[in-house]
């Protein structure tokens, strides 16, 4: 793989590194164990409807504060050169939170609650200085493929703790704990520890190089909010770059929805939860060899054009979850999830990445992940006011279509260096 001068392989593998460090949280934390155990053990008091209400307001105080603090942070990381500064602070800030989940007791879900949602917000966070530091790593004509080599990592990293987990949770006494409940609790700690491991490499390995004018940490961060008002602004006056991040908004929640949505929706399906874990697991390991393929199809017929195929393959998902009717299926379907999830967000992010000015990548790059964080909300809420008015979780999925649809209709103006429009 090559790399930028300055930058050796190993340092890109530091980096893709981050991803397999950090997907341990999406995985076991935010997708798997913690709506459960929410339910289930820390507001054991409360109804369902006042779980899953909780829940909806937990993600969408986290994903509001990422949304605000993004661009804000990200313009201090460029003018400050702060990008694994603020990344190392986020990483601490998203493993102290998981870790307090395990010392957290029964019924306390207001506590557990604000440990979840810290911990939701130095992950999100970390992810934009993370994101940003890809044009530090490679050269634009390899990122794709080091983009595609965090994510595929990412899946395998995540994939492979995640059935750890599982299998401690079913067999307990294998790893000398007394129950299942013991077995999750231990299973937070573990994510903290493997974060914060694993992201070792990319602190002493990624090279960041100092801005022409040294900037003090403080005098940046004031710069960086006086940037919050111009930097929409700024990114408005690269049409392409906004007309992709309005494609990016639209289709990525509808990813996202599906993601945080999909054992939910099982479980209103009466699939059993070993049922519904093992389909994130099969989604995780189908992952990880998919978004190398991906991204290899993506040399050959253009990131944008590889974009579209993922998108269409979500359009089919979401269709087949309509008429979806036995564990099975379920797994059919968590397979073919898996072949595009990570490819669409990793291709995301490389296409991105070209559009975009290189010196100005921690400040645009805060943009695009707030775009994500807004994004992250719409989706759900789509999803809940269909199932109100319909009456049917099955009619409710549908109008995930809308995002898709729409950000293809957006994404068929962009542009790309060398790209002809459509």
């Amino acid at each position: 793989m090559n790399s930028e001068p300055g930058q050796q392989p190993r340092g890109v593998w530091a980096w893709a590194l981050y991803d397999w460090a950090n997907s341990a949280f999406a995985t076991s934390v935010l997708v798997a164990f913690f709506p459960v155990f929410f339910a289930r053990y820390w507001g054991e008091s409360l109804s369902g409807q006042q779980s899953t209400f909780w829940l909806g307001i937990g993600s969408a105080i986290a994903s509001l504060l990422v949304a605000l603090l993004s661009p804000a942070l990200g313009a201090a990381a460029d003018q400050g050169g702060l990008k694994k500064r603020l990344l190392a602070v986020m990483t601490a800030l998203g493993a102290a939170g998981t870790a307090a989940l395990c010392w957290i007791g029964p019924g306390a879900w207001g506590w557990a609650m604000t440990a979840f949602v810290v911990a939701q917000v130095g992950f999100a966070l970390g992810i934009s200085f993370y994101d940003a530091l890809i044009v530090h790593v490679c050269p634009p004509e390899a990122r794709h493929r080091v983009s595609a080599l965090g994510y595929a990592l990412g899946y395998l990293g995540g994939g492979l703790l995640l059935v750890l987990h599982v299998v401690m949770t079913l067999h307990p006494a294998w790893f000398g704990l007394p129950d299942t409940t013991a077995a999750v609790r231990v299973a937070f700690a573990c994510v903290a520890v493997w974060w914060v491991i694993f992201s070792l490499p990319l602190f002493r390995r990624v090279q960041e190089p100092r801005p022409q004018q040294a900037v003090p940490w403080w005098s940046a961060a004031v710069a960086g909010v006086r940037e919050l008002l111009t930097t929409l602004r700024r990114v408005r006056s690269y049409p392409q770059v906004w007309t992709f991040l309005i494609a990016y908004w639209l289709y990525i929640d509808g990813v996202h929805t599906i993601a945080r949505m999909a054992v939910d929706y099982g479980a209103k399906l009466g699939f059993e939860t070993n049922a519904l874990i093992q389909a994130l697991v099969i989604t995780q390991f189908v992952g990880f060899p998919a978004t190398l393929i991906m991204a290899r199809f993506a040399g050959r017929i253009g990131t944008r054009n590889a974009l579209f195929a993922g998108i269409l393959v979500y359009v089919g998902v979401t269709l087949w979850g309509f008429f979806l009717q036995t564990e099975a299926q379920f797994y059919i379907m968590a397979a073919v999830i898996g072949l595009v999830q990570g490819a669409v967000q990793a291709l995301s992010r490389s296409y991105y990445s070209v559009l975009i000015p290189a010196d100005r990548a921690g400040e645009f790059f805060g943009f695009y992940n707030m775009m994500g964080k807004f994004a992250a909300v719409l989706g759900p809420v789509l999803v809940g006011v269909s199932a109100v008015l319909t009456g049917s979780s099955r009619v409710s999925i549908l109008s995930i279509l809308i995002l898709f649809v729409g950000g293809m209709v957006c994404l068929a103006r962009v542009r790309g260096p060398g790209e002809r429009t459509r």
